[in-house]
């Protein structure tokens, strides 16, 4: 079991975990189509994060032309180029899967407003 994990450490990212459940997010992903590369941006909301290790993964909604749109990103993968924070969120739950059932200013989620020390 060892081995797994040693192979498993080097694939981890450093600092890819900066946001939260909760938080409105813009992840840089790399998209293939045939021989060119690009970088397509999917922003939306977390509503959960599975697993642990290089597993881990979290899922992304957003609304799209009136229709709910859910998308699971690996988190250590190389498609994923960065996770940028947009808003920061304020939430009691682990997983938001509540949100799916809500339409308009319901399926908001407060912000954080962090206290600056001073």
């Amino acid at each position: 079991m060892d081995v797994m994990k040693a192979v498993e450490s080097v694939q981890l990212k450093e600092n890819a975990e900066n946001f939260s459940v909760g938080d409105t997010v813009k992840v840089h992903f790399k998209i293939v189509e045939g021989a060119t590369e690009r970088i397509q941006v999917f922003e939306g909301l977390v509503i959960a994060k599975n697993n642990s290790g290089v597993r881990r993964t979290f899922t992304v909604r957003k609304i799209s032309y009136g229709v709910g749109v859910e998308r699971i990103f690996p988190l250590h993968s190389p498609r994923v180029e960065s996770v940028e924070v947009v808003r920061p969120g304020r939430v009691r739950r682990a997983k938001l899967y509540y949100i799916r059932d809500r339409v308009g200013k319901k399926a908001k989620v407060k912000e954080l407003i962090r206290k600056k020390n001073a």
